[in-house]
């Protein structure tokens, strides 16, 4: 054990937790689908789903985004704090790309709501 089982467990887990979750995703959806279809075929009224907007999916994703970029930031700020680690900082000056791509769902979001306004 010289380390390479290291490098396999990572190159399996990067490739197996994201086909993992589409599987997931996947029978979810197969599994309402089908509890969908067996209310549907016993006569029952099944009312759907309304889908979320494209401003409130683009809100959402915002939301996420600010936070996951601002909780980065706190959290390599604070190791850097307690540790007195100085490329800790350098570190989370990357929670700034999460927290501007938020920010961008925002003013998408903004622009959508603006558009259907004006339409």
């Amino acid at each position: 054990m010289d380390g390479t089982i290291i490098g396999l467990v990572a190159v399996i887990m990067s490739l197996g937790i994201p086909l993992g979750a589409m599987y997931t995703y996947y029978r979810v959806r197969k599994l309402r689908t089908e509890e969908r279809l067996a209310a549907i075929a016993r006569g029952v009224s099944v009312p759907m789903e309304p889908e979320l907007t494209q401003a409130a999916r683009s809100r959402r994703s915002g939301i996420l985004f600010v936070c996951g970029g601002l909780g980065f930031l706190v959290a390599l700020g604070l190791i850097a704090q307690i540790e007195h680690e100085p490329d800790a900082w350098s570190a989370a000056v990357l929670g700034i790309i999460p927290f501007a791509i938020g920010v961008g769902y925002f003013l998408d979001s903004t622009l959508i709501r603006r558009d259907l306004q004006a339409s």
